[in-house]
């Protein structure tokens, strides 16, 4: 009896993963950043190490007019409908696009050490957050160095 869990399981983690992978091989990111940015760079080369297509658009100003500004940080990119503003995790990405929740998009305010891109020996905890154009913020996920 335990050789068809066993089995199941392993169809459950295949499923999983071709899931994953279909998504993220479907999808482009835009990623909208400053020409002389490096931590940008790491970010891109991070989401494309995670599967993620990405078409940089270098300028000197990113349009950041849909994203509140204190919760700016230092690239925009933009994923189906939504936004995606700073050092967010590719899993959080992943899931904003299997959920497909009511929102703008997600952000991750400024630029906490040990964010994808911003890693560094004295990584912090952080919170990324959803936000919509009435204003609205709230946690979507938190994270622990």
């Amino acid at each position: 009896m335990r050789i068809p869990i066993i089995v199941a399981g392993i169809v459950l983690v295949v499923v999983g993963a071709l899931a994953t992978r279909y998504i993220t091989a479907e999808t482009v990111v835009e990623v909208y950043k400053t020409p002389s940015c490096g931590c940008c760079d790491i970010w891109v080369d991070y989401m494309k190490e995670k599967g993620f297509t990405v078409e940089m658009i270098d300028q000197p100003h990113a349009d950041r007019a849909r994203v509140p500004g204190h919760l700016a940080s230092c690239h925009t990119a933009y994923i189906d409908r939504y936004i995606i503003e700073g050092h967010i995790p590719a899993e959080d990405v992943l899931r904003l696009l299997k959920e497909q929740p009511q929102v703008s998009g997600l952000v991750l305010p400024g630029m906490p050490e040990g964010s994808p891109g911003m890693e560094g020996p004295n990584p912090v905890a952080y919170d990324v957050f959803t936000f919509n154009s009435d204003g609205d913020v709230q946690i979507y996920a938190s994270h622990n160095p």
